[in-house]
C-alpha cells in the first residue's frame, strides 16, 4: 500500500484558486488488494444501479474523518476514516449504494456544466486538491481559498437534501435489488445523526455535504420497514468487508495493536495482518518469515504475492522481490498497481535486462492507471536510464501535477516539449500540464 494524489479536472474552479502557495492535492491509499476487495462488495450495487462496474471505481482518501463522496461518473471516493468505522459489509455497501444513487440520478451530471472530466495528470491533482478544502482538510488544500473551498463545496459535494432523498430511495432500492439488508441504510444514518447539533468545525465532512434531517430519517426507516424482503446470503460480502479493512487497519494502526487482535487465528486475513504488523514495527525476519509462509499456502492470489514483493523488496531483498511480483503478475496480468510494483522492483536489480524489462512493465502500468505517482517516479528513472530524457521530464512533470505543484510541473513540462517530436502523443501530455498550470496562475 502507498499513497498516490488521484486527478481529475474542474476547470470553472480554476478561477478561485489562489497562486500565493502551491495547491497540494489529497492523497488516495493505493493498493491492489484493498480495491479489489471493494470492487467485488460494489460490484452488485453497480448493476442494481445500472452501472459498470468496470468503469466505475472504488478509491480511498488518506483521511482519518468520515465522508464519502463522487465527482464524477467514474469513482466513488470514500475516506479511510469511514471504512474503518463501518461495522459490516451491508454498512459499506449502503454508502455505496447512495453514492451510486447520485450518478445514476444525474445529481452529477447536472453540474456538468461547471465541470470538464479530462485525463490529464495535471487537471486530475488539482481536484483532490478542491475535494480537500471542500471537506475542510487545510492541512491537505494549502494554498486553495477559503471562498474556494465553500464555492466548491456548495456546488460540487453538497447536494440538496431533495437530492439526499432521491438518492436515499434509489440507494435502498439498489440494495435490496442486490441482496443487501436495507437496514444497514439506517444504520449508517444514526452514526452521522448527532453530528448535526456539533459546531461546523468538529463535525466530520459527510454531515457538511450529505444534509441529514428528521424527515429523511423517518422516510428511510419507513422504506425499511416497508421493505422486509429476505437480504441473500452475506458470506462473500462479508469476507471482502473484512480483508479490505483489515488491510487497511493493518497499515494505519499501531502495530502491536493489530498484533494483539490476530494472535492465535490462522485464516488469510489474520495471517496477512500480522505480517504486516510485523514489517511496520519493524521486525525484518519476523515479516519475511510470516509473508513467506503466507504465500506458500495461498499461492494462486495474486495479492499475496503483491504484499510479499513489498515487504521483500523494502527490506532489500531486491531478486526475491522480483519473483515475487512476477507471480502477481501472472496471476493478474491486467493490474496496473502489482505492475507498478513489479517495474520498481525490477529497477533494482540495475541491471540492463531488469531495467528494459522495468520500462516495460512501468509504461503498462501507466497505461492502464495513470493515478499513481510512484509509477511515474520510477517509470522517470526507466526512461533516463533507456537514454529518454524527454519522456523521463515528462513523467516527472506528471507526478508533479498529480501531488498538485505546479509550477514544478510546469518547469519539466517544458523541458519534455523542448525534446519530444511536435504533435506526439508525449507532447500533447506535456502541452496539457503547461495548460493547467498557465490556467491556475490566473486570478
Amino acid at each position: 500500500m502507498h499513497l498516490s494524489p488521484f486527478k481529475l479536472i474542474l476547470a470553472a474552479f480554476f478561477w478561485a484558486v489562489t497562486v500565493a502557495q502551491p495547491v497540494r492535492a489529497a492523497s488516495l491509499l493505493r493498493d491492489p488488494d484493498i480495491e479489489h476487495a471493494l470492487s467485488e462488495l460494489a460490484r452488485p450495487i453497480l448493476l442494481a444501479a445500472g452501472l459498470s462496474p468496470s468503469n466505475t471505481r472504488i478509491l480511498v482518501v488518506d483521511d482519518r474523518s468520515l465522508n464519502a463522496f463522487v465527482i464524477d461518473g467514474r469513482a466513488i471516493f470514500l475516506h479511510s476514516g469511514l471504512i474503518l468505522k463501518l461495522e459490516s459489509a451491508a454498512q459499506l455497501q449502503s454508502v455505496i449504494a447512495h453514492e451510486a444513487a447520485h450518478i445514476a440520478n444525474g445529481h452529477i451530471a447536472r453540474r456538468g456544466a461547471n465541470i470538464r472530466n479530462a485525463q490529464t495528470a495535471a487537471g486530475l491533482g488539482v481536484a483532490l486538491a478542491i475535494a480537500a478544502a471542500a471537506s475542510g482538510n487545510a492541512d491537505a488544500a494549502a494554498g486553495i481559498a477559503a471562498g474556494t473551498a465553500g464555492s466548491a463545496q456548495r456546488v460540487l459535494f453538497s447536494h440538496t437534501r431533495a437530492e439526499e432523498s432521491a438518492a436515499d430511495q434509489s440507494g435502498l432500492r439498489f440494495m435490496l435489488a442486490a441482496g443487501v439488508d436495507g437496514q444497514a441504510a439506517v444504520e449508517v444514518l444514526d452514526i452521522f445523526r448527532g453530528q448535526e447539533a456539533l459546531s461546523v468545525g468538529r463535525q466530520d465532512p459527510y454531515v457538511r455535504t450529505h444534509p441529514l434531517t428528521s424527515d429523511r430519517m423517518r422516510q428511510l426507516r419507513g422504506l425499511v420497514a416497508a421493505n422486509t424482503g429476505r437480504a441473500a446470503d452475506s458470506t462473500t460480502a462479508d469476507y471482502w468487508f473484512a480483508r479490505a479493512q483489515g488491510k487497511l487497519s493493518a497499515f494505519t494502526q499501531n502495530s502491536n495493536w493489530t498484533l494483539r487482535r490476530v494472535r492465535g487465528n490462522t485464516d488469510l486475513i489474520s495471517q496477512m495482518r500480522a505480517a504486516i504488523a510485523l514489517h511496520r514495527k519493524p521486525d525484518r525476519d519476523g515479516a519475511i518469515r510470516a509473508i513467506n509462509q503466507l504465500a506458500a499456502a495461498y499461492p494462486n492470489d495474486p495479492f499475496i504475492a503483491e504484499l510479499q514483493g513489498q515487504i521483500l523488496l523494502e527490506n532489500r531483498q531486491f531478486a526475491a522481490a522480483v519473483n515475487a511480483y512476477g507471480r502477481g503478475v501472472n496471476l493478474a496480468q491486467n493490474n496496473a498497481l502489482i505492475l507498478g510494483g513489479y517495474g520498481r522492483a525490477l529497477l533494482t536489480l540495475d541491471t540492463a535486462d531488469g531495467d528494459a524489462r522495468a520500462l516495460q512493465a512501468l509504461q503498462r502500468a501507466r497505461d492502464r492507471d495513470g493515478q499513481d505517482a510512484r509509477v511515474l517516479r520510477d517509470l522517470a528513472q526507466a526512461h533516463a536510464r533507456a537514454g529518454q530524457p524527454g519522456l523521463a521530464s515528462l513523467a516527472i512533470a506528471e507526478r508533479y501535477a498529480l501531488m498538485g505543484r505546479m509550477s514544478d510541473a510546469a518547469l519539466h513540462a517544458g523541458r519534455a516539449a523542448d525534446q519530444l517530436p511536435r504533435g506526439s502523443v508525449g507532447w500533447q501530455r506535456a502541452q496539457d500540464v503547461l495548460v493547467a498550470a498557465e490556467q491556475l496562475t490566473r486570478r
